[in-house]
């Protein structure tokens, strides 16, 4: 039998910084949710961690986002969807257990940490570019989020049998042409929020009946020196 070879000094010395940075990832990632009001079990901060190294990985190959350092990554991405926990709990106790819709989402951005944190939740990622789906299908798979359901087309064309509990959506489009996408599949319980660095009176203003800004709260993410917003739109016959 061939004899098993040592591993060279150099693979060694690549582990254990792997290691390390993942041990200092984790502790960021945990200090963070703690001040965002969200404990995290070690099970939801080593998904969060290991979805991280995934799009990382994947990142260097298909550019799913513009942000190549991990650490970036964990402020700019997980912290950043984190921070939409706890207001989203508060207006909606029932949302961790309900159907929720990330619109554009992109590289799973809010979508997957909210399947993370609320595994009871039935979460739709609606996400148009083939690439970003078959990098969305690859995290639900290897992360372990049966709860997950990628759909690769427009959201337009989505035809859900029954209104969704929450339709969230980060760094999507204008406020307008949100409102105008989710229209046929928001019914009058629906939670719909938007993602925001900065709602700007001129977007505001552009929203059109019967849609209307019930509420704007701003957002502190941890290590992230940028203004962050979560702005909730209403339907006329949306319910208070």
């Amino acid at each position: 039998m061939p004899r098993a070879v040592a591993p060279t000094h150099a693979a060694a010395t690549t582990r254990a910084a792997t290691a390390i940075d993942t041990a200092a990832l984790t502790a960021t990632l945990i200090e963070g949710a703690e001040r965002l009001g969200r404990a995290l079990s070690a099970a939801e901060a080593t998904r969060l961690i290991d979805y991280l190294h995934l799009l990382e990985r994947w990142n260097s190959v298909y550019n799913l986002t513009a942000i190549r350092d991990p650490r970036q990554m964990l402020t700019h991405h997980l912290l950043d969807c984190i921070a939409i926990v706890a207001p989203l709990e508060q207006q909606a106790p029932h949302l961790p257990t309900g159907v929720v819709v990330d619109v554009g989402s992109g590289a799973g951005l809010p979508g997957l940490v909210l399947a993370a944190l609320w595994s009871a939740a039935r979460v739709h990622l609606i996400e148009r570019t083939e690439k970003k789906a078959a990098f969305q299908r690859q995290a639900a798979s290897a992360l372990g989020m049966p709860n997950v359901t990628v759909h690769q087309l427009r959201i337009e064309d989505w035809q859900p049998a029954h209104p969704p509990d929450l339709i969230v959506c980060r760094a999507f489009a204008s406020l307008d042409d949100f409102a105008h996408a989710i229209d046929a599949i928001t019914g009058p319980c629906t939670v719909v929020a938007a993602m925001k660095g900065v709602l700007t009176d001129d977007e505001r203003g552009a929203l059109s009946e019967p849609w209307r800004v019930t509420d704007v709260m701003p957002l502190d993410v941890p290590g992230l020196d940028a203004r962050r917003h979560l702005v909730w739109i209403g339907r006329g016959d949306a319910a208070p």
